[in-house]
């Protein structure tokens, strides 16, 4: 049983495992809590892959003292060998009497059985505690590990008329430099970005993070990845001279497998090439979005045109929206949001729903979800 003691300890290991936002894919952000006798003797956070996790951060800082203390933890401690060892392990030989986890691991390694594992040696668990706030810090893993298919947002600017690019093609910058900023905030905190053949040939695009780790607020010895930049390109037409293979990175290009024989100079500039069936010419998004989670890809970052855009909205694969709101307008001649199948009547319409509204910079930054699933 939960009290509100448990709710204030959970909130302060959620406040730390954000700290590992940029840095910790494709393991989840995860931080613990160590309290005895109603005071903190330890806490930590999971800070990188390959790292110790929270757990073990935490009972390190709190030595002696974790014996008889509680873990508040954000997820269920692991139970399995990986590139570290089971949290559980190091809770249970530290002598913690108590573990109140926010929610249950979704990894199949583990589900449930970190809890279980606990209470056979003896120690009270308890489970559900800002379970949805614990959920929102990982949505990419949890889907991955539920759905096997990376979590999906789509970044789109646009003016109050609905435009996101003048008619000639122009489209720089439709945002403020503020609203920019944040892009490359949710570009550090996403394992991928994704843009299709179109843009790369209109605009030549680096989609890179161009921030310091001072300006993301890490901490010292950490420094933001560069996220995985992925090309849908059926007939590989990208140039080897591409911005994007001119900048720090990995790059991966999605071809049709006719297309493989153009590979030869792009992987020399440092692309890697995949292949999958054609449709009409066409990817299967799904099986895109299926070869990303294999990759451990936890979270997509959708930066394209309105065809892509359009493309991945209707088969339900964009998970969040954010649009930026710029407040000017572009006029009827310009380009819209999405190209999507001519809905002809009211009740065509796509349905979503606000989750967040707020002002960057001069513009506003609009969060929205998907009202009902699609193309399942």
């Amino acid at each position: 049983m939960s009290s509100d003691s448990d709710h204030r300890h959970m909130a302060h290991a959620i406040r730390l495992a954000r700290k590992g936002r940029y840095t910790t894919h494709p393991n989840p952000r995860v931080g613990c809590v160590l309290v005895k006798s109603g005071k903190v003797v330890g806490e930590g956070y999971h800070r990188r892959a390959g790292e110790p996790h929270a757990e073990r951060n935490a009972l390190a800082a709190a030595g002696t003292e974790a014996k008889g203390a509680t873990a508040y933890v954000t997820l269920e401690p692991c139970c399995h060998h990986g590139r570290t060892p089971p949290c559980t392990e190091g809770l249970i030989e530290a002598g913690v009497k108590r573990v109140v986890a926010a929610m249950l691991d979704p990894n199949p390694l583990v589900a449930g059985q970190g809890l279980t594992q606990l209470s056979a040696a003896g120690i009270e668990v308890v489970e559900g505690v800002m379970q949805a706030q614990a959920e929102a810090l990982n949505p990419g893993f949890i889907k991955r590990m539920r759905k096997r298919m990376p979590f999906v947002r789509c970044k789109l600017a646009m003016s109050l008329d609905g435009r996101t690019a003048m008619a000639s093609g122009e489209s720089q910058w439709i945002t403020s430099a503020a609203a920019r900023e944040d892009v490359h905030r949710l570009r550090a905190s996403s394992a991928a970005i994704l843009t299709g053949v179109g843009t790369m040939q209109a605009d030549d695009p680096s989609m890179n993070v161009r921030l310091t780790a001072k300006q993301l607020g890490l901490e010292a010895g950490l420094s933001p990845p560069q996220p995985l930049r992925v090309v849908l390109d059926p007939k590989l037409q990208t140039s080897p001279s591409a911005n994007m293979l001119n900048q720090t990175g990995p790059v991966l290009l999605i071809c049709g497998e006719d297309a493989r024989l153009k590979a030869a100079p792009l992987e020399a500039a440092g692309a890697q090439i995949v292949t999958l069936p054609l449709d009409n010419d066409l990817l299967d998004l799904r099986e895109v979005m299926s070869l990303l989670a294999e990759q451990e890809i936890n979270e997509v970052l959708l930066e394209s045109g309105a065809v892509l855009a359009g493309a991945m909205l209707d088969a339900g694969l964009i998970d969040e929206l954010l649009v930026y709101l710029a407040p000017h307008l572009m006029g009827s001649g310009a380009r819209g949001l999405f190209h999507l199948p001519e809905l002809l009547h009211m009740s065509d319409r796509i349905p979503l729903r606000f989750t967040d509204l707020r002002q960057i910079g001069d513009d506003i930054r609009i969060t929205a979800v998907p009202a009902v699933e699609r193309g399942e």
